[in-house]
């Protein structure tokens, strides 16, 4: 393997291990967890349209609603696709499942991550997509 794409698996390797953390995260309804994941400058949107800019605006909605979500924490996130647009700037496809006794439903997220000069791929622009039932 040659370091180009030893760099490249790597990155893949990172990226894998936010979202990992994205899920573990949201399974504990740990907003702290949560918002170590954010590029200080982030935009989210979540998958009722309300769009969150920068982390202080991020993290105020994710403390008030994440710990009181009224699922049960059985959720899971997938990464579908990496699609590097440069080297330290990654679109990320997840399908994001809530599990709950009878009743799934699906998210595909997209999110836009940065690699930062320390190495940490960072959540920076990110649209929550519910998938609606067919």
């Amino acid at each position: 393997m040659n370091t180009e794409s030893a760099a490249h698996a790597a990155d893949i390797e990172a990226i894998e291990q936010v979202v990992a953390t994205v899920e573990h995260a949201q399974q504990h309804k740990d907003p702290e967890e949560f918002l170590a994941l954010f590029h200080p400058e982030a935009i989210w949107t979540t998958a009722h349209g309300k769009v969150l800019t920068g982390l202080a605006e991020i993290a105020e909605f994710t403390r008030r609603v994440l710990p009181s979500a009224d699922w049960d924490g059985k959720v899971t996130y997938e990464v579908v696709h990496v699609l590097f647009i440069r080297p330290d700037v990654a679109a990320v496809k997840v399908r994001q499942r809530y599990l709950s006794p009878g009743e799934e439903s699906e998210g595909a997220p997209l999110y836009v991550m940065s690699r930062q000069g320390d190495g940490r791929w960072l959540l920076t622009a990110c649209q929550n997509t519910g998938v609606a039932a067919h």
